[in-house]
């Protein structure tokens, strides 16, 4: 890399300092005219060539950079106290100014003064000889490489060559690096050792828009700096100095395009600035002012108002309307895409708008949002927003991907206005509940209806009161709603009734009682849970899925394997109920058919929970006022995670409670007993 310098500049010592390209962005003075009289150019002298807006107003000093506030003050500081790092990393999107960062540090590290006797500074004089040199990018201690083009380990064999020889010119010798993440792997373990411990004439500063891609050794060793997205706000003030000073005229409506256009990004905010000077010129409208319409011309955007309109009519389900503005945008060159986009923007912001109406006091907050973004908040609800704004991501993915966009964002538009006049979910529940047909009545039947009478205040309460502390009351079949926005039918859950307290005298407090003995399964199921609670996954999947049980009791249990089971599942399955229980398992397997698996008893009680919602009057009503409608997954959180209800314990062998107790004439004869 040196040499190729040296060939290029090889008598550079003897050369003038140049002079700056052209004045700066804030009023820097014009460099002092040359002491000898010019010779005026010749008529046919060929004139220079345009420097675009991006170049011709690059930042020179920390001043001049916007948007980096925090990154300025932090190097402004380091410059101050002597404490500036030995590398850099700056990252960032494309356009925040990671480059000209870069040649304002080696600048700043290399200043001189104009008396050629100052040190390092966070303000460069911009005069020195070194500073001129930076400006016309031909300083041989600064080094600029493009990693994109140059990634592999030699080209940093190169760097790490240069840096054993002191600085040629300058006071500190400076590698910029750009799209460092494009290295390869063995470039970047090339260049850890030198880049912990550089020599304390060289300086490091990388710049990428992929920090991911940066190995996390190399970004241990430098001291990294987030370039920020420049606000909207600052954007267009800065294009409205630029385009004042280049003596062009731009509304703020333009303005506030470009920026928003630009998406953070100055480099790019000053090419469409460029770009819209040379479309507006000779179609200007009064004034001489490059307005909106233009600039929403150029960039292929519908304008604001006509986007307004657009989301208005598909709310309010006008489809006529609708197709209109979109064709009406398609004929002045509008991008169908980029329409659904500034669609979606304009929900986002209206939602925010719903979310927190203050936002509308913000002075960033433009005028056409101020007042017709804050009417379609307080007209349109959450759920209508938020269905719109699914709607739209899909639909900005499907014009992406069909043959033609055009007609694919008309189905779009088509598909939002045919669901603004659908009520939602919790509204549908509510007319379908209210109505006679939802509410389990026959077709027809009248809605006032008296209601039927209830039952007599001391019959209610002789019930409740009579019943035993164990009776429940059955509550009415359900709906209601799930995350998923369906619904789901809800079965009878046994409410208790309430029994008033026992009145308990207090006695001492018994003593902590021992420990409970390893549980024992009762039932097969509870045998296969009880390997899942092991961790046993593999063995309770074969369980849960390919074993039929013949017969059950606690200790000994009978089962039938499905082909493909493996050899080795018996005694895995007893080791597993060994350890847990603590007693001794007898296994074996027998050639009866026995019980279906857990895993087809928990699909057939799924099928008999979904034929039972599908004969619910209240889902019958949606069916038949939706056609075409269809009844999705029906859960039962009633279920235990096999799908099945609960188990009933096992019978007891005991006289119930309620038994009556025989008399002495009542019991049976025993003609063994002994009689006296």
């Amino acid at each position: 890399m040196s040499d190729t310098t040296d060939e290029q500049f090889p008598h550079d010592e003897g050369l003038p300092s140049p002079e700056p390209e052209g004045p700066g962005l804030f009023g820097e003075a014009e460099p002092p005219a040359p002491a000898a009289v010019s010779q005026p150019p010749a008529p046919n002298a060929a004139t220079p060539p345009y420097r675009v807006l991006a170049r011709k107003y690059r930042p020179t000093t920390f001043d001049d950079l916007i948007g980096q506030e925090a990154m300025v003050r932090t190097l402004r500081n380091a410059f101050a106290l002597g404490r500036v790092a030995h590398a850099f990393m700056l990252t960032g999107v494309r356009g925040v100014g990671k480059t000209t960062t870069a040649r304002i540090i080696a600048r700043a590290l290399n200043c001189t003064g104009p008396d050629g006797k100052g040190g390092p500074t966070a303000d460069p004089c911009g005069v020195c000889p070194n500073c001129l040199a930076i400006l016309a990018d031909r300083h041989p201690d600064v080094l600029e490489m493009d990693a994109a083009s140059r990634t592999g380990v030699d080209d940093v064999r190169e760097i790490i060559e240069a840096t054993r020889f002191r600085p040629m010119q300058g006071r500190m010798k400076v590698f910029i690096i750009d799209e460092v993440h494009m290295l390869s792997r063995n470039a970047f373990n090339a260049l850890l050792k030198t880049l912990e411990e550089p020599p304390a004439q060289v300086t490091f500063i990388f710049a990428t828009t992929e920090l991911r891609k940066v190995p996390v050794t190399v970004l241990s060793r430098c001291q990294r700096f987030d370039l920020r997205r420049v606000p909207q706000a600052e954007l267009a003030g800065l294009f409205a100095q630029i385009a004042q000073k280049e003596q062009v005229a731009l509304s703020d409506d333009a303005l506030a395009l470009i920026a928003r256009a630009a998406d953070g990004s100055v480099r790019d905010g000053l090419s469409l600035l460029d770009q819209a000077i040379a479309q507006g010129s000779g179609l200007t409208g009064e004034g001489g002012v490059i307005g909106a319409t233009i600039v929403s011309d150029m960039l292929g955007l519908a304008d604001r108002e006509v986007v307004f309109d657009l989301l208005d009519a598909v709310l309010t389900g006008k489809p006529e309307i609708a197709l209109a503005l979109l064709d009406a945008a398609y004929a002045r060159g509008a991008d169908p895409g980029l329409v659904l986009g500034d669609m979606l923007e304009l929900v986002h912001v209206v939602s925010r708008l719903r979310a927190v109406p203050t936002l509308g006091d913000s002075a960033d907050m433009p005028e056409a949002e101020r007042v017709r973004g804050a009417h379609m908040a307080s007209t349109f609800a959450v759920p209508v927003l938020m269905r719109a704004w699914q709607m739209l991501v899909k639909g900005v993915r499907e014009v992406e991907g069909a043959p033609d966009r055009r007609a694919a964002a008309d189905m779009v538009l088509i598909r939002l206005c045919y669901v603004a006049d659908l009520p939602s979910p919790e509204d549908l529940v509510r007319r379908l509940s209210a109505s006679p047909e939802g509410a389990g009545g026959p077709r027809g039947a009248s809605s006032s209806a008296p209601p039927a009478p209830s039952a007599p205040q001391g019959t209610q309460q002789g019930t409740t009161q009579g019943a035993s502390p164990g009776t429940t009351e059955h509550a009415p079949p359900r709906l209601r709603m799930v995350s998923s926005g369906g619904m789901a039918v809800a079965q009878p859950v046994p409410v208790p009734v309430p029994v008033p307290a026992p009145v308990v005298a207090l006695e001492p407090q018994p003593a902590p009682p021992e420990p409970a003995p390893p549980p024992v399964p009762r039932t097969w199921r509870e045998a296969v849970a009880l390997v899942r609670d092991q961790r046993e996954a593999i063995l309770h999947g074969q369980l849960r899925h390919a074993a039929h049980v013949i017969s059950f009791s606690p200790g000994r249990i009978v089962l039938r394997f499905e082909r493909g089971v493996p050899g080795d599942i018996v005694p895995q399955l007893r080791r597993v109920l060994d350890r847990a229980t603590g007693l001794g398992w007898s296994i074996e397997t027998g050639p009866d058919e026995g019980e279906p698996t857990l895993d087809a008893q928990g699909a057939e009680v799924i099928q008999f929970r979904r034929r039972e919602a599908e004969a619910h009057p209240l889902v019958r009503a949606i069916l038949n006022a939706f056609p075409d409608a269809q009844l999705g997954e029906v859960r039962d959180h009633g279920l235990d995670d096999y799908g099945l209800p609960p188990e009933e314990p096992p019978e007891l062998l005991f006289a119930p409670l309620d038994a009556q107790p025989l008399d002495e004439d009542d019991r049976p004869y025993d003609p063994g007993a002994s009689q006296d």
